[in-house]
């Protein structure tokens, strides 16, 4: 067993808890003791806390966890398209090196993003990210949205229409790896529509190579808790990536993109 595999998505939140007009509410509590017990289990040593959505733009509960346990913690933050630069640097200094962009259930179109140039002057300056999720098959229209030399991370696998090569999704993942840097997260197979999560995970090491692949539990796997056991998810981890590219996807890369900035 692994002990130096890392996590690059998770999820910490109290029962009843969400900003006024979310469009969910956790019935149940995760918390991090929780994460960190059953992570540690199955030789997952470190971990990105990624904000809930429905936990809004005030990240103070991430960001008191990032400085409590500061090696084995990153997060990726939600803010408002007008957050300052100052704002974000103080993020940054807690461990924070992205930005979450959920667009599930809404809509596709982000104005309000395309024109944040104090947002995009911070991704650059802090050498951070866009993390995007999408609904299945609008992730093409929301890439020609965003300033081309962004680095992104796309959520869930990208949840394509179609795992085919010829899918619109991969065709531009393909498209804009050539131009900046692009990541796509092995998780929540549950999320992607029926589409095969093996053929799909072969499609895109094979288009994108194992240097663009991170892996996520997505714990507590809201909405689908009962895939949420971490021996189960490691083991799918396994088959998804193969023996050949483990030690890049689960260590390497998310080293490299997570806790090599300072």
């Amino acid at each position: 067993m692994s002990k130096k595999w890392i996590d690059t998505h998770f999820h910490v939140f109290n029962a009843g808890v969400a900003i006024e007009g979310a469009r969910y509410a956790p019935q149940y509590s995760a918390r991090l003791a929780d994460w960190i017990a059953q992570a540690q289990g199955v030789g997952v040593a470190r971990g990105v806390w990624v904000q809930p959505s429905f936990l809004g733009t005030d990240n103070s509960w991430m960001v008191a966890a990032l400085e409590a346990y500061p090696d084995m913690l990153r997060g990726i933050a939600v803010v408002s398209p007008a957050a300052s630069l100052d704002d974000l640097r103080s993020l940054h200094q807690a461990g924070v090196r992205g930005i979450r962009l959920n667009l599930s259930g809404v809509s596709h179109e982000i104005p309000e993003w395309t024109q944040a140039e104090n947002i995009w002057q911070a991704i650059h300056e802090l050498n951070w990210h866009l993390e995007v999720h999408t609904d299945q098959g609008q992730l093409p229209h929301v890439l020609t949205q965003l300033p081309s030399a962004t680095p992104v991370v796309v959520d869930h696998m990208a949840k394509p229409l179609e795992a085919c090569a010829t899918d619109p999704t991969l065709l531009a993942l393909s498209q804009r790896n050539k131009v900046s840097p692009v990541y796509v997260k092995f998780s929540g197979a549950y999320r992607l529509g029926g589409v095969n999560s093996n053929t799909l995970a072969s499609l895109l090491l094979s288009e994108l190579g194992d240097s663009a692949v991170l892996w996520g539990s997505d714990w507590p796997c809201t909405n689908y808790e009962q895939f949420s056991d971490f021996e189960n998810l490691t083991a799918q981890a396994r088959e998804w990536i193969g023996s050949e590219s483990l030690e890049q996807v689960m260590v390497a890369n998310p080293l490299k993109l997570y806790w090599a900035a300072v």
